[in-house]
């Protein structure tokens, strides 16, 4: 008789073939089926990935070079595997969800002193390589393949900012950057681009390119170097000399570089490499393998980790207005920031660069004009925190005592910016940096620094990151396109986590009268657009960019801005195009909000809403006005019935934006 195998066996041997060459070709399928992933161990480890039939990608050799002459997945021999599936429930305190649902089939290959992990979701699959030696080492190289199909398709690629005269000077780069929509075979070969990058495949499919739990490794950039269908990964080598100088001497510049990129002690587990697939442009922006592949928080109390809104100073250039002093960086502005964020309830005030006296990278030298110490316990007798800002370097060299001291004085975060650089030694000082903050009890958000790869998950204080082409380029560049960026970032850009853009211009523009002024700042776009992108933004601390003055004199749109959540319980990807238009809905408690953009063409769109489930339910509405296509401040605020079917139409002018708050009628 024949023993019938338990039934979770049977579906551990279903995700494996073993056709050829004695378990040296291993396929492994997504829960759904759908997306599988083929895996080939010979003198290279290759893989291939396949979406419902349809190549997305072929045969991508992988490995790692050491530079004591072993190799990671060359000429390796199999020793083991091993399969499981994976099926939780992830809590996500402060994420564009409360919850998520962690669902894959994975494969373990053992080889000596190394295993390689393969992972498929649904919705893509992802790889890395793990050492199981406990010996230090040091990685010379690392061989990421992404070899498409056909080097016709087009891609939206975000090269480095500036073109510079070598591969070498592109490291040192702020991660932010337009996407160019071009066929893969016309990449500029002496341009770097970083991730998340999104590939056009057959059938509307769409494959984007990001990593995860980047904790003590160079990020990964993206190269084409001969104009093929192939992108490879590349990785800034280790710092060897480093010096002090570019912003206000708040930079830290490399000099010479390693002939290697990481030092490792031992055992490692290096980032998740991500292939995500989609059916249709909507399911990217809304998508979580990097929060899920990342390394879970090993803390339990975050009571004290405050998500919320920032009144910001430097966007509106300290330019206050009917008031009886001197605006600028000094006691009486700020308190002026305090009490509007007091007033409508904003939890933060941030001071940005100039608190600190200038050109001497010392975070503990205040300039006269500033009391820190009565500034935060006024902003405490206010309910209101304060943020500082603070040069990369500054912080660094004196990260323990400057977070000690503003600790005990009541401020309760910083914004970290200029580090520039995604080698090593940075990553591992954005490591330090979060590690730091939960010590003292401080939010990190890092500005002037690469996208999220997971560090939210790992330390939940590090609440924001830039990485972004975000609304500061609207102040000196008048050749911008925010407009279509602002389209496109949800299902790119924002796929790796939360973004630092910096919304909420009371200023808004038309195609035709933007112009770039510093200290009177201006969007690009209508009034409703900006409200619209607190709901489609990600971004657990969210900025208040204009002037407090500003924000007054439009109270209607400022109480609506300040009390949208930050963090959210549920969110649903309700339709969209990359770089044309996007509708994101996001729950907190029992109301829904919902957002929507378009580019530069006026659309109708008809939105969904089945979501809300049964019963009857209103709408507070901000839409784009008759002449919003003209006077981009123009909109209506109204109250409607969500129709009993729950499908609605919207219109939006050029550039435009519609928001809703949905709630139970009765």
């Amino acid at each position: 008789m024949k023993k019938k195998l338990p039934l979770l066996s049977f579906l551990l041997l279903s995700l494996l073939s073993t056709f050829v060459s004695a378990q040296k070709q291993f396929v492994l399928k997504a829960p759904n089926g759908k997306l599988k992933v083929d895996i080939i161990i010979g003198k290279t480890l290759e893989y291939s990935v396949a979406h419902d039939g349809d190549i997305m990608l072929n045969k991508s050799p992988i490995s790692m070079t050491l530079t004591n002459g072993q190799s990671f997945g060359v000429n390796s021999k199999l020793i083991g595997s091993s399969t499981r599936i994976i099926n939780e429930v992830i809590d996500a305190p402060i994420y564009k969800k409360s919850k998520i649902t962690d669902n894959c089939n994975e494969l373990t290959l053992r080889f000596k002193d190394y295993n390689v992990i393969f992972r498929a979701y649904n919705e893509g699959i992802a790889y890395r390589f793990v050492s199981t030696s406990k010996k230090p080492f040091i990685v010379e190289n690392e061989q990421a393949t992404f070899n498409f199909p056909a080097n016709k398709q087009n891609a939206y690629i975000p090269y480095v900012k500036h073109a510079r005269n070598s591969i070498e000077e592109q490291f040192f780069n702020s991660f932010e950057n337009p996407y160019a929509y071009i066929p893969l075979s016309e990449w500029n070969n002496k341009r770097l681009a970083f991730s998340p990058l999104v590939v056009e495949g057959v059938n509307g499919k769409k494959v984007c390119l990001a990593e995860s739990d980047l904790l003590d490794y160079p990020g990964m950039y993206l190269y084409n170097s001969n104009g093929s269908n192939v992108l490879t990964g590349v990785f800034a080598a280790y710092p060897k000399d480093v010096k002090q100088g570019g912003h206000n001497q708040l930079q830290e510049l490399v000099e010479t570089r390693e002939p290697y990129i990481a030092k490792c002690s031992g055992a490692t587990n290096f980032p998740w490499r991500i292939i995500v697939i989609s059916e249709n442009d909507k399911e990217l922006a809304d998508n979580d393998m990097v929060y899920k592949l990342a390394t879970p928080a090993q803390f339990t109390d975050y009571s004290w980790i405050k998500p919320g809104k920032v009144a910001w100073d430097w966007w509106n250039d300290w330019n206050l207005y009917g008031v009886d002093f001197r605006a600028g960086i000094n006691n009486e502005t700020y308190k002026y920031y305090i009490d509007f964020a007091s007033k409508y309830g904003i939890e933060y005030v941030i001071l940005d660069e100039g608190w600190a006296v200038n050109l001497q990278a010392d975070l503990l030298q205040v300039i006269p004009e500033i009391d820190l110490k009565g500034l935060a316990d006024y902003a405490k007798s206010k309910n209101v925190g304060l943020i500082l800002w603070a040069g990369y370097y500054a912080f660094n060299r004196d990260m323990e005592n400057v977070c000690k001291h503003y600790s005990e004085m009541g401020i309760k975060g910083f914004k970290v910016d200029f580090m520039d650089r995604d080698d090593q030694q940075m990553v591992d000082f954005h490591h330090r940096a979060a590690q730091m903050g939960m010590k003292y009890k401080l939010l990190m958000d890092f500005h002037g620094t690469y996208k999220p790869t997971g560090l939210q998950r790992t330390y939940p204080n590090v609440i924001n990151f830039e990485g972004v082409y975000g609304l500061e380029n609207m102040k000196g560049n008048l050749n911008v396109d925010q407009v279509t960026y602002d389209v496109t970032i949800p299902f790119i850009r924002q796929l790796a986590g939360p973004m630092d853009y910096t919304q909420g211009a009371m200023r808004n523009a038309t195609k035709s009268n933007y112009r770039a002024v510093n200290n009177e700042g201006m969007s690009q776009g209508t009034r409703c657009r900006q409200l619209a992108e607190y709901i489609i933004f990600e971004s657990p601390l969210n900025m208040l960019c204009d002037s407090p003055s500003n924000y007054m004199q439009e109270d209607e749109c400022t109480r609506f801005i300040a009390t949208v959540p930050t963090v959210w319980d549920a969110t649903v990807s309700i339709n969209g195009e990359i770089a044309k238009y996007v509708t994101i809905a996001r729950k907190k408690g029992n109301d829904w909000y919902v957002g929507s953009m378009t580019d530069w063409n006026a659309r109708d769109l008809d939105i969904d809403l089945s979501f809300l489930g049964d019963g009857a339910f209103k709408a507070e509405v901000f839409r784009d006005g008759i002449n919003a296509d003209r006077a981009a401040r123009d909109y209506v605020k109204e109250i409607i019935d969500v129709p009993a079917n729950k499908k609605l139409k919207i219109a939006m002018a050029p550039a435009g934006g519609y928001v809703m708050r949905i709630y139970k009628a009765n």
